[in-house]
């Protein structure tokens, strides 16, 4: 079967990362496009595009630009005509996109819990623990659930984390259940409940960008999304709109279908995780303007020294 008349006569090109990760994702878009429009798998060539954030290991992503360096060189790629299409981890997509760049699916959301790598649990950590991680979220999640814990920078893919922490470099790590379990590591680490951990805004979740002028690619992706995951992803993402956050900001948050509805779950922290502002509220599917509100909720009754992370 070849490709609508109206695109290239050649393969559809798939920009990606050159992670692990990064490539197994690309793997289930493009089998999820060659299932759905009844393609050879050769219809899709993969195109490595090696990102900032990839080449700069040794400081914190906010330090150095922030999600931004996961995303602008496909972005380039993206405008520039060399790829069609783009797939990312939708936890590290900036919450303002390009006008013309636009996110046309999302694949279905795994597990968006994190594991706690290390221990079978915080308790079970010693006294005065090490925790690895590059994530000001996390971070400030373990110092609320231990306080006397020590954060040290974590950087790199999943295999390079596990190696530091096999290497002693710290009791303990965090991941994303979704990314292990993409890399077939399902037996490693202990789930953490979501009432223990709210997740950050949109983990677990794949989305696939094209150019916003580009319709026969924008139907063809529409084709795979998930409804049930766009939508609550787009919620999350429109509390950090809301929240105008940055990397620097220990922010999380949940949205899950009931019914009809979304069930919208936010918290931001103060980088010691001993100030958390939560709130949960009801929303419409498609309500990004309410999801929006919650974030500046949360912002109107933080400390000043909170909100002061949202305005930096």
């Amino acid at each position: 079967m070849t490709l609508p008349s109206s695109l290239p006569g050649r393969p559809l090109r798939l920009g990606t990362r050159g992670s692990p990760l990064a490539l197994a994702q690309a793997r289930m878009t493009a089998e999820a496009l060659c299932a759905r429009h009844g393609w050879e798998s050769a219809m899709i060539e993969t195109v490595v595009v090696q990102t900032s954030g990839d080449r700069i290991q040794d400081r914190a992503l906010a330090e150095i630009g922030g999600k931004a360096l996961w995303t602008k060189e496909l972005d380039r790629a993206l405008l520039a005509g060399e790829i069609d299409f783009a797939v990312h981890s939708m936890k590290d997509v900036e919450t303002l996109r390009p006008d013309a760049i636009r996110i046309a699916a999302m694949l279905p959301r795994a597990d968006v819990r994190d594991r706690l790598v290390g221990v079978d649990s915080f308790a079970a950590l010693p006294e005065r623990p090490v925790v690895g991680s590059s994530s000001p979220r996390r971070a400030a999640q373990v110092k609320r659930l231990r306080p006397d814990a020590e954060v040290i920078l974590f950087r790199g893919n999943v295999a390079t984390r596990l190696a530091k922490l096999a290497a002693g470099e710290a009791h303990a790590t965090l991941l994303a259940a979704a990314g292990l379990d993409r890399l077939g590591q399902h037996d490693v680490g202990t789930a953490i409940p979501l009432d223990v951990m709210l997740p950050a805004p949109s983990q677990g979740a794949v989305g696939i960008e094209t150019l916003s002028d580009n319709g026969e690619m924008l139907a063809l992706l529409a084709a795979i999304s998930d409804a049930d995951t766009y939508d609550c992803v787009m919620a999350e993402r429109a509390v950090l709109k809301g929240l105008s956050g940055t990397c620097h900001s220990p922010i999380a948050a949940l949205a899950q279908l009931d019914g009809g509805a979304i069930v919208l779950r936010a918290e931001i922290l103060s980088p010691d995780g001993q100030e958390v502002v939560r709130e949960e509220r009801v929303i419409a599917r498609g309500a990004s303007a309410e999801a929006e509100d919650l974030g500046r909720s949360l912002l109107e009754r933080a400390s000043p020294e909170l909100r002061a992370l949202f305005e930096a």
